[in-house]
């Protein structure tokens, strides 16, 4: 745990090729450095193996054995298009095809073009879902979240998407890695710190 070393920046958030699309490297001196990558302490009280979003930080935890997380900053969605609850990491799939849903289309009518019906947008970097993508169920049902990819560095940290929360294209595909099959997901929209003392003051822990 602890910072990472410049060397260490450097290599985390350099281009890379990926299947068969070229990922531009991270301009990380000009990111907020708490949004790097790292290694943590667990803030969150969930069990290893969880994803658990931090809206009002603009973080991502995935939880490991022995009190730590891995801890990704993220960009999340506008208010109005925010989502939260319990649920599960369904299906993922590396550079996906983007379906914006009938709703979007509806605020952007010239999204048609990337609807179901006609196929999607093609895979690759300009692609909304950037490198990786991991699909939210809740109940056995889509919930039309996802946790996905970026070129867009500048959007870290900040609430721009609709709804869905974004991390680095190189950071995506490092959480693609170490996220269990079927791993559960909390989101909170409260700060993560409220949350979970209340959620521990409920179940008699506090």
């Amino acid at each position: 745990m602890g910072p990472a070393s410049e060397a260490e920046l450097e290599t985390r958030y350099a281009a890379l090729e990926d299947g068969g699309h070229l990922i531009s490297a991270v301009p990380f001196r000009e990111m907020n450095a708490k949004y790097y990558r790292q290694r943590v302490q667990d803030p969150t009280r969930e069990k290893p193996g969880t994803v658990v979003v931090d809206t009002a930080g603009r973080f991502l935890y995935l939880t490991e054995p022995g009190g730590t997380a891995m801890r990704y900053g993220v960009g999340i969605g506008r208010d109005g298009f925010a989502w939260q609850g319990q649920g599960i990491i369904h299906w993922r799939q590396a550079w996906p095809r983007w379906k914006p849903p009938a709703e979007m289309i509806a605020r952007q009518a010239d999204l048609e073009k990337y609807s179901v019906a006609n196929g999607g947008m093609e895979p690759g970097v300009k692609n909304p879902l950037g490198a990786r993508a991991l699909y939210i169920f809740q109940n056995g049902q889509d919930t039309l979240y996802r946790l996905h990819g970026t070129g867009d560095w500048r959007s870290i940290g900040r609430a721009v998407s609709s709804g869905c929360v974004r991390l680095i294209n190189q950071d995506v595909i490092d959480l693609y890695r170490r996220v269990p099959h079927h791993a559960p997901i909390v989101v909170y929209q409260s700060p993560l710190w409220d949350a979970t003392a209340g959620a521990s003051e409920r179940a008699g822990e506090g």
